[in-house]
């Protein structure tokens, strides 16, 4: 059988707030994917925050070995485009396409993709017909699609008749308030959109008759553009929805309880298609999981921060039971400019968010804290659990050879950053106008 094609489908800051992972938030079309193809409950991001997130799953790298320490809308590139995915997919054949968002190069024609299509925005309602134009064109086979939604950024749709609030359920860091619901019902009518999309390039590749030989890769960035969620390194803004189907075992609705991280994805393709894999990739192929080989490929997972609206540096490690974060800055308090303005927003800063302390280190039990609230750091019965883990993310920073080791990670010279006061993410933009805007 000829190479499968591969199509890569991902959203902004969905975290694993679906359908498919118990939600209660309408999204047939990712049910119906997941259904027919292999869901990973445990899929963690590299970085919670856009850019980062995007090139480590694309290079297979960590954000700080990938060179990619903050947002493209904020003056960050991609250091070397040419360990992104489409030039090791070159080698074999491949054929790549860019449609809709990407966010790890202000100019994405500096990436190396073959096409770039047209869309009038980064919206779903723009971009999956173009994806969809495109596969009934019979494209040259194998191809790589990569097709990028701005939902479920903010800002949110009005949400519509079904998407109504005195029924929801705000995600799992809040309190439940009118606030909160709204923000919820907002969310979900940004989700519909995004689902429809996907529905709608989903549709088209069936009509194309290209569905038995092209793998699917769903998935987002990182978690909802909520408060202590995006941007943060508890399982809110690492955990992410992952759902591949097609060829190499990705069917018949399984699910993995694996932990395992977007930097898996490029050696999975590696191996599936039969390709010698990069020297620079970190991560592992998943095959051993479908070929039922075994029942994890990662003792542990790795995320970090660095620059997203401000500059704060923190490590994380994720083992399937515990999370230890470290803070590599002297501010002890939220850098509020990190966080998305939202009406959830308003309700965290009006009960004291702006004040509450943060800790250099927090360590979390998942099995009885899984919502990460009760720091254990301090905890002489934990003193074992926590010097395992802070000796596990000191040797895999050395072995990343990771720069905030040397100390502050440098901005680029015209850059987006927020100052560190500022509770708005967006009044940077008074500062430095010519940096591009994404939606």
């Amino acid at each position: 059988m000829a190479r499968p094609n591969v199509i890569y489908l991902h959203s902004h800051d969905t975290g694993r707030y679906i359908e498919p992972y118990g939600y209660g938030v309408r999204s047939p079309n990712l049910q119906r994917l997941a259904e027919q193809g292999m869901l990973f409950r445990q899929a963690h991001n590299a970085a919670p925050t856009c850019s980062p997130s995007r090139a480590a799953l694309l290079t297979g790298m960590c954000p700080h070995s990938a060179g990619q320490f903050g947002l493209v809308n904020r003056g960050f590139d991609l250091a070397d485009p040419s360990r992104h995915l489409v030039h090791t997919l070159r080698t074999a054949g491949y054929r790549s396409t860019l449609c809709g968002i990407q966010h790890v190069r202000r100019d994405p024609r500096t990436i190396g993709y073959d096409e770039i299509l047209n869309t009038a925005s980064r919206k779903a309602r723009d971009v999956a017909p173009a994806a969809a134009e495109f596969l009934a064109a019979a494209p040259r086979e194998p191809f790589f699609l990569t097709v990028g939604f701005s939902e479920t950024h903010r800002a949110f749709p009005p949400p519509a008749p079904a998407d109504d609030a005195r029924y929801v359920r705000p995600p799992a860091p809040f309190p439940d308030t009118p606030e909160t619901r709204a923000d919820m019902a907002a969310y979900q009518a940004s989700l519909t959109a995004l689902d429809h999309g996907i529905g709608t390039v989903l549709g088209a590749l069936d009509e194309a008759g290209l569905t038995d030989n092209t793998l699917v890769i769903c998935t987002t960035d990182h978690g909802l553009p909520f408060p202590r969620m995006k941007c943060n390194l508890t399982d809110h803004g690492t955990g992410v929805m992952l759902m591949l189907r097609g060829p190499g075992g990705f069917e018949g609705g399984r699910v993995s309880d694996a932990l395992v991280s977007h930097i898996d994805l490029f050696p999975t393709l590696c191996e599936l298609l039969e390709i010698e894999p990069p020297a620079w990739l970190q991560g592992r192929s998943l095959l051993p999981l479908v070929r039922g080989e075994a029942e994890e490929v990662n003792d542990e997972v790795f995320a970090e921060v660095n620059y997203h609206g401000q500059y704060e540096p923190q490590r994380m490690v994720r083992t399937k039971r515990w999370k230890y974060i470290r803070r590599f800055t002297e501010r002890a308090i939220p850098s509020l400019a990190n966080c998305d303005n939202s009406i959830s927003k308003d309700v965290m800063l009006r009960h004291g968010w702006a004040e509450l302390p943060m800790a250099e280190e927090q360590l979390y039990d998942t099995v009885f804290d899984p919502n990460e609230a009760a720091n254990l750091v301090a905890e002489p019965r934990h003193a074992a659990t926590l010097a395992d883990l802070r000796t596990r993310l000191a040797r895999w920073m050395e072995a990343t050879d990771d720069p905030i080791l040397r100390g502050p990670i440098p901005k680029p010279a015209e850059s987006g950053i927020s100052p560190p006061d500022d509770i708005d993410p967006m009044a940077v933009w008074e500062y430095t106008p010519r940096i591009p805007r994404y939606d």
